[in-house]
């Protein structure tokens, strides 16, 4: 039996946790915070309930694997899912409106048809049929394995680009808005295609085309709430551990990786105090001191790519009246100047015409009663740094921007309001230690490279990497599977190739 020790209980460490504890180590969880679950934290306020990271699930087959493997209990008997159905509502900024049914291929072709006019739905739908063939050809290198050592064939991109006749020769689409640009050729398509991307803090203008798996695993597989938010997921998944004698350590920060005889021997707490471990599991972005010599990135030192990752401003939104029965769950309203919006999250500034994505689950454990209703509102922002977000000024300026652009979709909001909670990218940066407040963006192959993670075996013996920060990188489908593979490389040894 190993000692491990793991440090952070976000989802994706979580995850690992539980798998090895169900091998038969002795594990124990050491998080910085008072409790545990990572980006799927939980606020409340007189009987008014909301997620303050992700509100739906997408790819639940990845927690349900979790279940399968660590107990008896299924997902659907730890929690409540619910397919979210229409899965989103698009509101863009000529004015067009349509809803796209969940997991319908043909449904969202028609949709798209009877909104956009004939032959968006046959667009959308081929480059759907693409992106499937993107997914076919990298879903296993880039999400079921360990980052292979020749990792560089992950530079290539899989998407299947159109041969377009560009400016006398032939060329084809290498980016997000290249594909928006020259395959789907409607500002309204592009919007949807782009604002997925920008919805895992991606910018379309340089996201290599293989970000197209995003739309096609969301319209495939599916969007899924879990009733009481997803929150009850993280209790799920921490009940879990705990079933598999997991200990977890709250209010323990971990300063240093402990080496010892040049591999990983342990953990050392604020305060000095160190406790030992055969193996170490990091569970959260490495920073300044924490591992020593920096040896995290093993396959060839794959990073996260340069520049400024993007975090979340999220309005949450008391309000008095219930919500009408046909309202949606998900509405996005799409920014009315992209290109400037882009420049502006990407350029380190505060955006003037934000997307915003409008959360109203159906769910009477949100709300104190029918006459009320809780609602989100959130944006992808430039990071904490960059912009100042802790200036009260700068905090009020953008959330009302975020309510006014919310009415689109919410008629009557701001006269509904009853009490407000802002958080931004310094909440994310304080509560979860990720510099800036930054949400880590999902693997992607292509762009040489440039989209990868760090792999879950690093240079330092005995230091195993999961979570978002880690292959194949962020949301929490992802985040899942680099639980999965660190507890397969942990249990199996380095050889590990992932499940067949």
């Amino acid at each position: 039996m190993a000692r491990i020790a793991v440090i952070g209980a976000g989802t994706g460490a979580m995850a690992a946790a539980a798998r090895l504890g169900v091998a038969g180590n002795k594990v124990t969880v050491y998080e910085r915070s008072a409790s545990y679950g990572g980006s799927l934290g939980r606020h409340e306020h007189e009987g008014f309930v909301f997620d303050t990271g992700p509100g739906l699930l997408h790819l639940p087959a990845v927690q349900r694997d979790l279940f399968v493997k660590t107990g008896k209990e299924s997902l659907e008997q730890s929690v409540t899912l619910t397919q979210v159905d229409p899965a989103s509502r698009h509101l863009f900024a000529d004015g067009t409106a349509v809803s796209l049914p969940n997991a319908s291929r043909a449904g969202v072709a028609s949709a798209l048809d009877a909104a956009l006019g004939a032959g968006a739905g046959e667009r959308w739908t081929g480059f759907l049929e693409r992106a499937r063939d993107a997914w076919d050809r990298s879903r296993r290198p880039l999400l079921e394995e360990p980052l292979r050592a020749d990792h560089q064939v992950l530079g290539r991109d899989p998407y299947p680009a159109l041969r377009q006749r560009r400016l006398l020769r032939t060329r084809q689409a290498a980016t997000v808005a290249e594909i928006s640009a020259w395959e789907l050729a409607d500002a309204r398509l592009a919007a949807l295609l782009d604002g997925y991307a920008l919805s895992y803090g991606l910018d379309p203008r340089t996201a290599p085309a293989s970000a197209a798996l995003l739309p096609y695993m969301e319209q495939t597989f599916g969007s899924w709430y879990v009733l009481g938010g997803l929150r009850e997921l993280a209790r799920a998944v921490y009940e879990r551990c705990v079933a598999r004698r997991v200990e977890f350590v709250f209010g323990a920060e971990v300063v240093r990786v402990v080496e010892k005889d040049g591999r990983a021997a342990g953990v050392e707490l604020a305060g000095g105090a160190v406790a030992e471990a055969d193996r170490v599991v990091l569970g959260v972005r490495p920073h300044a001191g924490l591992v020593p010599g920096g040896q995290v990135g093993g396959a060839d030192d794959v990073t996260v790519r340069a520049g400024s990752v993007p975090g979340r401003f999220v309005v949450l939104l008391s309000l008095r009246g219930g919500r009408e029965a046909d309202a949606v769950h998900r509405t996005v309203v799409h920014s009315a100047d992209a290109a400037a919006e882009q420049e502006a999250v990407f350029g380190g500034r505060v955006a003037a015409h934000p997307t915003v994505t409008v959360l109203r689950p159906d769910d009477p454990a949100t709300r104190p009663d029918d006459a009320h209703e809780a609602v989100t509102l959130s944006a992808v922002v430039a990071p904490q740094g960059p912009v100042d977000w802790t200036d009260p000024a700068v905090r009020q300026r953008f959330a009302d921007v975020l309510v006014e652009r919310a009415e689109a979709a919410v008629p009557g909001l701001r006269e509904r309001i009853l009490h407000t909670e802002v958080r931004t990218p310094a909440e994310t940066e304080a509560e979860t230690g990720a510099e800036g407040g930054a949400v880590p963006p999902p693997a992607l192959a292509g762009a040489q490279g440039a989209y990868l993670h760090p792999g879950n075996l690093t240079r330092l013996p005995g230091l195993y990497v999961a979570g978002g920060w880690s292959h194949p990188g962020g949301g929490l489908a992802h985040a899942g599977m680099s639980g999965t593979l660190v507890a397969g490389l942990v249990v199996e040894g380095d050889g590990f190739r992932g499940s067949q």
